[in-house]
Parts: C-alpha cells; sequence; structure tokens
C-alpha cells in the first residue's frame, strides 16, 4: 500500500482532500460550532496547532460556492452526523481574513499590510460585490487597497452588508491569528496604533453587525475585552482551559495511536510523547501537531532521523527572551527549577494585554502557559483567584528554553569587560579568577539535566573572548582527554590547562579540585605542550557545586 504523504505547511483542507495527504480528522469541530451555537467563538491556542487549517476546513463547509464541495467531507466524521448538520453546508457567504501576515517593522506597513489582507477578500467575493447598486466606487477602491483608513475600520462589516445584500443571508465571519498584528506592533514599539486601527475593524464587524449569522476567530492569547473587544457581550472565548472544543486542536492520545500504527512507527510512540506530547487542552492530553508531522515525515525520509525541536523554528520565542533578559534572581531560581522537571505556582490571569508584560513576572508566566511554552499540573481555588502548577511539556520546549539561555548568555558576555578575567588567568592569579567566576556563576541562569555538559559550556561562553588565544576542548593528550585548553602562538606566554569536577556537596570541593589536579598531571596532559615548546603551563582544578566553585593551582616549567 502507498502511504499518503504528510501536509507540513499545508493549510489549505481542499489541498490536503484533494491531493490525497494524510490528514487527522478535525470535522466534528463543526457539528460543535452548530450545537454550541456561539456568536462570536474566540479559541486561543498555541501557535502551529491547526487554527488555520480549521478554519479552511470551516470556510469550505459552509460557504456557498460555484464549486461542489461536500466530495472534499465524504470520507469524513461529520457526513454521519445526519441532516441536521448537513443541511449547513455550502449555505453560507463567509468572509474569511488572516492576519498572520500582519508583522512588519513599522506601523505604516504593518496596517498597510492588513488592509491588503481585507483587499483581498473583497477582490475573492468580486462576483457578488459587481451586482451591487450602491457605494460601487467604495467598493471598487477596496478592491484597488485606495481606499481612506476609515473604510478600513468598518471594512468587515460593510463586506457583511454587500454580501447579505447579495446572498439574502446572513455571512459567516472567520478571522485567523487576530493577535499577530498586535504581538507584532507590541514588540517593534507601535502598540497603541495598531490597537486604535484593530480595535473598530472588530468592534464594527463583531459588535454592531446585523448581517452576520456567527464568527470564529483564533489567536495565540486572549486579549482583554478592554483592550480589543470594548462591550462585545456576545463573544464566547474557549482557552486552553476550556474543555470545550479541547479536542479539536492538536492532536490527540488515539490520533497519534492511529498516525503510528498507519507508518508503522508504534516503536516510536515513547520517543514521540517525551518530545511532542504534555499539552492540556481542558482536560485533553495533546500532542503538538507540527512537531509530530515533522518528526514522523523527517523518519520516513531516513529511519534512523532523531527528535527535533521543529516549533522553535516556527513560534515565536520573544516571550521567553523578555522573560530571561528580565529575571530577578527569584524568576532565574525558577526556571532552573522549571528545567530540571519541577513546578512553580502561580495565580492565572486570562484578561492580558501585550502591554502587562512588563507588569511583573506573574504576567510573563501567564503569557508563556497561554502560548504552549508552559503546562498546567494542577489547579486550585485560593481567595477567588486560580493557581496552577506549572511546568514544562516536554523535551522541545525545555529545548527552547536552554537555547534562549545559551544566546542570552552569550549576550551577557559580550557585554562584560573580561579583560582582568582573562589576564588573571593566564598570569595564575587564582584570587581574581575564583572571586569573578563564582560571581558570574551567581548571576547566570543553569540547567542541571548535563552537568558537566552545562559547566564545560558555561566555561567555554566565558572564555570566548580571549580572542588572541587558541582556545581547545576535549582534545587528546598525553594518556587522556583534557578538558579545555588555553594558549597563545607566542609559546613564551604560558600554556593553561583546566580540568573541571563536580561535588556532591559543598564541602566536597576540595576534595575534587585536587583530583582535576592529580589526573592532569597522571595523564601527562602536558606532553603535547612540551612538544611544541611551551615553557611553562599552569594547571586549574576547578570543582563546582551548583553556583560556588572552588579553584586549585599547580604551575610547571617544562624542560
Amino acid at each position: 500500500m502507498k502511504l499518503k504523504s504528510l501536509p507540513v505547511g499545508i493549510e489549505d483542507f481542499k489541498d490536503i482532500i484533494t491531493k490525497d495527504y494524510y490528514y487527522v480528522d478535525k470535522s466534528l469541530f463543526i457539528k460543535e460550532l452548530i450545537d454550541y451555537k456561539g456568536s462570536v467563538n474566540l479559541f486561543t491556542r498555541p501557535r502551529r496547532f491547526g487554527k488555520t487549517l480549521n478554519l479552511s476546513m470551516l470556510q469550505y463547509f459552509f460557504e456557498q460556492s460555484d464549486a461542489d464541495n461536500a466530495p472534499l467531507f465524504q470520507n469524513l466524521s461529520i457526513i454521519d452526523t445526519g441532516e441536521t448538520y448537513l443541511s449547513h453546508m455550502g449555505q453560507y457567504p463567509v468572509i474569511t481574513i488572516s492576519l498572520k501576515s500582519g508583522k512588519q517593522a513599522t506601523a505604516d506597513l504593518s496596517i498597510t499590510g492588513v488592509k491588503k489582507i481585507i483587499s483581498e477578500e473583497f477582490r475573492r467575493h468580486k462576483k457578488a460585490l459587481e451586482k451591487s447598486l450602491t457605494q460601487k466606487e467604495r467598493i471598487q477602491q477596496m478592491m484597488d487597497t485606495k481606499g481612506d483608513l476609515s473604510y478600513y475600520t468598518d471594512a468587515i462589516r460593510f463586506l457583511s452588508e454587500c454580501l447579505y445584500n447579495y446572498y439574502k443571508c446572513k455571512v459567516i465571519i472567520l478571522i485567523d491569528e487576530y493577535d499577530v498584528p498586535l504581538e507584532n506592533a507590541y514588540f517593534n514599539g507601535f502598540y497603541e496604533e495598531m490597537i486604535n486601527f484593530i480595535k473598530p475593524l472588530f468592534e464594527s464587524a463583531l459588535k454592531t453587525n446585523p448581517f452576520m449569522e456567527f464568527a470564529v476567530i483564533t489567536g495565540c492569547l486572549r486579549i482583554s475585552k478592554e483592550s480589543i473587544f470594548t462591550g462585545l457581550n456576545n463573544l464566547e472565548i474557549i482557552s486552553i482551559t476550556n474543555k470545550l472544543y479541547a479536542e479539536h486542536f492538536g492532536f490527540t492520545q488515539n490520533e497519534i495511536e492511529v498516525l503510528l500504527n498507519y507508518y508503522g512507527l508504534k516503536h516510536r510512540r515513547e520517543e514521540i510523547r517525551t518530545w511532542y506530547d504534555g499539552y492540556y487542552f481542558g482536560d485533553k492530553s495533546i500532542y503538538n501537531p507540527w512537531s509530530v508531522i515533522n518528526y514522523i515525515k523527517s523518519i520516513w525520509i531516513d529511519n534512523s532521523a532523531f527528535p527535533k525541536p521543529y516549533w522553535s523554528n516556527t513560534s515565536s520565542n520573544s516571550i521567553i527572551k523578555t522573560l530571561i533578559e528580565n529575571a530577578d534572581m527569584t524568576v532565574k531560581q525558577e526556571i532552573e527549577y522549571l528545567i530540571s522537571g519541577g513546578s512553580i505556582e502561580k495565580p492565572i490571569h486570562e484578561d492580558i494585554t501585550y502591554e502587562d508584560i512588563d507588569q511583573s513576572s506573574d504576567s510573563l508566566w501567564n503569557f508563556l502557559f497561554f502560548t504552549g511554552y508552559l503546562k498546567q499540573t494542577h489547579i486550585e481555588m485560593k481567595d477567588l483567584v486560580h493557581y496552577m502548577s506549572l511546568g514544562i511539556p516536554n523535551l522541545e520546549v525545555r529545548h527552547i528554553y536552554e537555547t534562549k539561555i545559551i544566546e542570552w548568555f552569550r549576550e551577557q558576555i559580550s557585554l562584560k569587560d573580561l579583560t582582568s578575567f582573562y589576564k588573571a588567568i593566564i598570569q595564575g592569579d587564582i584570587d581574581v579568577f575564583q572571586k569573578a567566576l563564582n560571581a558570574m556563576l551567581r548571576e547566570s541562569i543553569s540547567f542541571y539535566d548535563n552537568k558537566e555538559a552545562f559547566y564545560h559550556g558555561f566555561m567555554l561562553g566565558l572564555l570566548n573572548g580571549m580572542s588572541q588565544f587558541l582556545i581547545d576542548s576535549n582534545k587528546e593528550a598525553g594518556d587522556g582527554r583534557y578538558d579545555i585548553q588555553i594558549r597563545s602562538l607566542d609559546i613564551e606566554i604560558p600554556a593553561v590547562l583546566l580540568e573541571l569536577k563536580l561535588a556532591d556537596s559543598f564541602s566536597g570541593m576540595k576534595t575534587k579540585a585536587m583530583n582535576a589536579l592529580l589526573q592532569m598531571k597522571e595523564k601527562k596532559y602536558n606532553e603535547s605542550l612540551y612538544n611544541e615548546g611551551y615553557q611553562k603551563v599552569i594547571h586549574y582544578g576547578i570543582a563546582f557545586y551548583k553556583k560556588n566553585c572552588i579553584i586549585l593551582k599547580e604551575e610547571y616549567t617544562l624542560s
């Protein structure tokens, strides 16, 4: 049997069905929308969890079209639900707006980008709009992206009216990734300008629109009513804490089992679970669909492929960067605890805005939770406030934290003047060396899943600025491999060898440092340096315990 291809990056429902890609059936999402009859439904989910594909499915199901879209659904679960639901197929004009591309460097460019997106939707409905008996000039200006700004802040409502007049039927409005322009505006410094544009656009479309049947909006974050949806009493917010619709975004455990069985990969189940599972939407355990599909496709191409953090290349990590950059000592310890597999308890507030990010670390933890960088492990009510125990969902997300911490550390080191630190190392000034190293350890954010690798990487990061010296790591010398070697091309300048050890307790550091010195001597790490003509070598035995170190030194004259 020829296996179906995996739809990596394909978000058009019709393409997936007609081109015979593997599709995880989410068509019962349609049934629940009809059952619950929400007027304006806002779904907040992390990036790349199937929001765009679901809206595309809704468009093909509900939209009146010259094409017959019924065959697209013939093998899906919605077909078996009966006439109550199928009677809605192909019965409505649909307005579909995706704001995921509304990201530009300035306010003017971003607003222009949103105007172009709206104009494209006017052009998509050109056939119906050409029949309009009124406001032809405005319609043409909208199609040509030449309308006045005030035209655009009322554009979705106006298009709804035009389509209603043509079809004699209320419209369905689909808005995908509504918060992307707002996130982009916040991080680029023009949040207020974008709010002032988006707010009337949404209010006119969703609050005072008699031509709307219902609306579905998706985004990564719930933006508070006071910020965007002022007075919108018909808004139903379905966040990741809500049990409704929980299984329709991302992959459930059962869907993963079927997927792995289809591709003959049941033996990879635990690997995929530890890397890409761990999210909880409502009471459902959910896998990251983007990462799962990418990984299974990589195995399909190369059976020896290893898991990778696919999500980190698609999702904005600015929030993690902000958390790390602004972290005080308490937050640094909390980040370390999370990376080690622990959980932290925080109050959860769903009414947030991007402006809240800088207000407190609690706001940042909320953003991290709702954007998929943390998962809920427990929830309870205290003094009328919901408190959640939060943890890192899986290995993929932990990798993102670790990568951002390393980037932050390198940036911090590049800003420091480490001249005296480097001078102390070469000159054998152990007091200055140890004091400076301890200070930098305490400023850092650590992760201890592989302790030796962490401290080794930490030291190499610090030494990266010694541009006039050669820094080597884990190379053969004598009867073993040294940890780090520092040497100048000038053989009259002392070479340096560092051996790093981990202590089980604070009091055990000195013994470990002594063992490091003994190892360098017994393994004859000096031999290669002697052969190259160096006259003097300094050995440093460095022992670490958490954010403390002890350094011992021995000097050798080579002859």
